[in-house]
């Protein structure tokens, strides 16, 4: 257990190529994705926080339930209602559709974090990836500063912190085909993920 780190999930989203549907209800093997982040979730961290505008939905499970503290939805506007309401100084943030984040690799992450560091990011041949990062309380004010400027890219305040980046062959070590990744968020990706669930489980 992690007990001097938070746990952010963000499940703030319009949820638009669902029709509405929300994705972390969507099942993967039998099971909903939000319940396949928490179980990961619930062994690391004793702090888990949801972040959503739609709080009478997650009554159900055992976490603290905030929303945005600014108006507009935005991936961003959820990392920082989650770092706002978090208690410790770092917190891991991953989006409400990625059914398959592996508890190794969020290690690997938290591991990484260095006294003065501000955020730590996986990084591979697709690029980095913001929603599977560990952030700290100082980046609070740099997104703040940015949200004032209606500029909701995650990636445009990392110049103004210290970021520290995880290359692929480390993330592989311990999520080998990289599924902690995986967004489902369209239709099409819900089908694949039932299909990477099934070679999963065999």
């Amino acid at each position: 257990m992690l007990s001097s780190y938070t746990g952010v999930i963000l499940a703030g989203g319009l949820n638009s190529r669902f029709t509405g549907a929300n994705k972390a209800f969507m099942e993967i093997g039998g099971k909903r994705i939000l319940d396949h982040i928490y179980d990961v979730f619930s062994e690391l961290f004793e702090e888990i926080i949801l972040v959503t505008n739609d709080p009478l939905k997650y009554l159900g499970w055992n976490l603290k339930i905030v929303t945005d503290i600014y108006p507009l939805r935005s991936s961003l506007t959820g990392i920082h209602a989650g770092l706002f309401y978090a208690t410790h100084s770092h917190a891991f943030i991953t989006a409400c559709d990625t059914p398959f984040l592996k508890k190794d690799l969020v290690k690997t992450l938290i591991r990484a974090v260095l006294p003065q560091t501000d955020i730590v990011i996986p990084e591979t041949t697709s690029g980095r990836e913001p929603l599977c990062a560990v952030y700290s309380k100082r980046c609070l004010k740099p997104i703040e500063n940015q949200l004032e400027k209606n500029d909701y890219k995650i990636l445009s305040f990392f110049n103004k912190v210290r970021v520290t980046k995880i290359g692929e062959n480390e993330l592989r070590k311990k999520d080998p085909e990289l599924t902690s990744f995986f967004n489902v968020n369209t239709p099409l990706a819900l089908e694949k993920a039932n299909e990477i669930e099934k070679k999963l489980s065999l």
